[in-house]
C-alpha cells in the first residue's frame, strides 16, 4: 500500500526582482516550514515553487518514499493524478503551484495561446521552450500591485493630451486615430490602439530614451514642486525608472491598468492578456509551460513584434480585472477561484478558531496544500504517520484522499489548495 500523501520541501528562486530575506514571504514561510533553513539577509527570495517543474521538482521530506522529487513519485504512480486529470494531461501534473514574492517590477509581457505556443516552439525553441499556453491566476496574500490589461480608452486618450513625451513617441496620426475610435465601434478602437501601442513599442531606442529622459525630469520637478502629477502617472512612472532607466516599458503604465488587489483578492491572466507584476506577495498557479512573451522592464530577451500582433486589445476598467472567488456550496470555510480554463483550480480554505477538527475533503485530483497561517496535526489512512503542519507546510494529497486536521492555533487556520477540477 503505497504511501499517497506527503509533505514536500520546495525550491526557491532566487531571481533579482525578489524581496530580500526575512521581507520576503517566500522566505518566511520556508523558515518557518523547515527550522534548518538558513535565510540569508541579503538574498532576494522571489518565488517559491510547488510542482515538478524539471528546474524546481519538489523534494518528497519523507524517507520511506523511495523517489526522491514529486515529479519522479508521480510517473511511477500516474494512478495518483486522479482518472481524469491522468488521461486530459498525459500522466502528468498540470499546475505549478507558486508563491511570490515582488519588490521589483516583473517584465511587461503576455502569455501565448495553445496555437501561438505551438508556433513559437516550432520556430523559436530556444526562446519557447514548449508547446502549451500559460494562463495564471495570482491571489494576494499581502496589498499586490500588478499591471494587466489595457485601459479604457478615455484614460488612454487624458495620458495623451497630458504626457506631450507619449504623444511624441506615438505620432500625431496614431493618437488622433485613437482619440477619434467611437466607443460604438469596438474593432475600431481595438485596432487603434494596437497602432498607438505597437508605435510606441517600436519606437528607435534613441528617441524613447531621449522622451523618457524628457518626462523624467519634468515630473522630478513638479514633484519638488509640490504638484499633482497624477494626471502623467508620475509617482509610478517615477518608480518604475528608478528601477529600470531607459526601458521602454515605463511608458506601457499609460496603457495598463493598474490593479490593487487586497489579501485574498485574485486577477486571472489569460492567453494575449499583456501584465506586469509591481510589488507585493501572491500565491501564483500557473498551466505547465515556461512560454512569456516580453516586451520591456526586463533585460532578457524582449520580442515585440511577437507581442504586439498577439495581445487581446480589448480596453477595460481595471475592476473588472478583479478575479471572484466563490463560496463553496458544500463547506463554508472553502473559497473556489476557478478560471474558465481547465488546468487549474485554487480553494481558499479560512477554518475558524472555534473548530477543531476540520476535514480537507478527497477530490478525483492530485492536489498541493500551503499552510499560510495557523497549526494542526493531520492524520490520513494514506499517510505513514501524523504529520506536523505549520506556517510554511506543503502537503501533497493525491486523488482521492482526505486529511483530518486537528487544530491546535488560538486563531485558526488560513491553507491554500491548488487542484484540478475537470
Amino acid at each position: 500500500f503505497p504511501l499517497s500523501v506527503f509533505p514536500l520541501s520546495c525550491v526557491v528562486q532566487n531571481y533579482s526582482w525578489g524581496k530580500v530575506g526575512l521581507e520576503s514571504e517566500v522566505a518566511k514561510l520556508v523558515a518557518s516550514g523547515d527550522p534548518l533553513a538558513q535565510i540569508q539577509p541579503d538574498q532576494p527570495y522571489a518565488e517559491l515553487w510547488m510542482g515538478t517543474h524539471p528546474r524546481g521538482d519538489a523534494l518528497i521530506w519523507d524517507n520511506r518514499i523511495p523517489q526522491k522529487t514529486l515529479g519522479q513519485w508521480i510517473a511511477d504512480n500516474p494512478a495518483c493524478l486522479g482518472t481524469k486529470v491522468k488521461d486530459a494531461f498525459q500522466g502528468h501534473l498540470p499546475f505549478l503551484f507558486k508563491v511570490l514574492s515582488v519588490n521589483t517590477a516583473l517584465s511587461v509581457q503576455a502569455h501565448p495561446n495553445k496555437e501561438l505556443a505551438a508556433k513559437l516552439h516550432a520556430q523559436f525553441p530556444e526562446h519557447y521552450p514548449d508547446d502549451n499556453h500559460k494562463p495564471e491566476m495570482a491571489i494576494a496574500l499581502t496589498p499586490f500591485e500588478g499591471m494587466c490589461g489595457f485601459r479604457p480608452v478615455e484614460e488612454i486618450v487624458s495620458f495623451l493630451q497630458n504626457v506631450p513625451e507619449l504623444r511624441a513617441l506615438i505620432g500625431e496620426v496614431a493618437a488622433e486615430q485613437l482619440e477619434r475610435s467611437g466607443s460604438d465601434d469596438p474593432r475600431g478602437v481595438s485596432a487603434a490602439l494596437r497602432v498607438c501601442f505597437t508605435r510606441l513599442m517600436k519606437s528607435e531606442k534613441k528617441f524613447f530614451v531621449d522622451q523618457l529622459n524628457m518626462l523624467v525630469k519634468r515630473i522630478s520637478q513638479e514633484v519638488a514642486e509640490g504638484k499633482d502629477t497624477s494626471g502623467s502617472n508620475g509617482e509610478l512612472l517615477l518608480r518604475l525608472h528608478s528601477q529600470y532607466p531607459g526601458d521602454i516599458g515605463c511608458f506601457t503604465i499609460y496603457f495598463l491598468n493598474l490593479v490593487r488587489l487586497e489579501p485574498g483578492e485574485a486577477m486571472f491572466l489569460g492567453a494575449n492578456e499583456p501584465h506586469a507584476y509591481l510589488h507585493g506577495d501572491c500565491v501564483e498557479i500557473m498551466a505547465c509551460s515556461d512560454n512569456t512573451v516580453r516586451a520591456g522592464l526586463t533585460p532578457k530577451f524582449i520580442d515585440v513584434l511577437t507581442l504586439c500582433e498577439m495581445l487581446n486589445y480589448t480596453p477595460a476598467p481595471s475592476s473588472s480585472k478583479i478575479f471572484p472567488a466563490a463560496q463553496s456550496q458544500l463547506d463554508p470555510h472553502v473559497y473556489l477561484y476557478d478560471p474558465p480554463i481547465p488546468d487549474f483550480t485554487i480553494m481558499r480554505i479560512e477554518i475558524p478558531a472555534s473548530i477543531k477538527l476540520y476535514l480537507i475533503s478527497a477530490m478525483d485530483s492530485a492536489s498541493i496544500l500551503l499552510v499560510i497561517q495557523g497549526t494542526a496535526v493531520g492524520t490520513s489512512t494514506a499517510a505513514a504517520s501524523e504529520m506536523s503542519l505549520h506556517r510554511g507546510s506543503v502537503l501533497f494529497i493525491s486523488a482521492n484522499e482526505s486529511i483530518s486536521l486537528h487544530l491546535s492555533s488560538p486563531d485558526g487556520m488560513l491553507l491554500f489548495r491548488a487542484c484540478c477540477l475537470l
